[in-house]
């Protein structure tokens, strides 16, 4: 067996890496995170892209200053799935988390689907804590293009930042 160590950088996702991140979702997904990055320019939300030396994005997430106050909000967090379990979701939510230190704000928080618990697992481990629950939905996009609307219920998970 080979150990392969990749050197990681975050920084801020741009339009020109959304054809490379078609593992994120689909395409109707990633329109949504086209319109995102216009909400960045503007300054209301930080989106990150995680890149091995090929500054190819092999995970992305955005951080939402205006979901709540007070607070930054981890939401859309995808890892390249031929690579999750490698350390890079700890790496984008730390990058995500220095950012949101970096405004100024002492807060974290996230919501993660109920049947992820692997999810859930990271955010425990890197000090999040669950406080509540709610449901939410969202259009997604069916193999065949159609739209559908999926439903779920999510736990609410916060950390203090340091």
């Amino acid at each position: 067996m080979i150990d392969v160590v990749l050197r990681l950088s975050a920084r801020d996702l741009v339009h020109a890496d959304l054809a490379s991140c078609g593992w994120a979702g689909s395409d109707h997904h990633l329109a949504g995170v086209a319109q995102q990055l216009e909400r960045a320019r503007a300054g209301e939300v930080d989106y990150l892209a995680v890149c091995p030396g090929t500054d190819i994005p092999v995970a992305k997430g955005g951080v939402d200053y205006q979901a709540r106050e007070g607070v930054g909000t981890l939401w859309q967090l995808a890892v390249h799935p031929a690579l999750q379990s490698c350390g890079i979701g700890t790496f984008l939510v730390e990058a995500a988390e220095l950012r949101i230190r970096n405004r100024g704000l002492r807060g974290a928080e996230l919501a993660v689907e109920e049947g992820n618990p692997r999810a859930r697992s990271l955010y425990q481990r890197l000090g999040y804590v669950a406080y509540d629950r709610r449901p939410d939905s969202w259009d997604e996009q069916a193999p065949d293009g159609s739209l559908r609307r999926h439903e779920t219920m999510c736990t609410l998970m916060r950390k203090e930042l340091s």
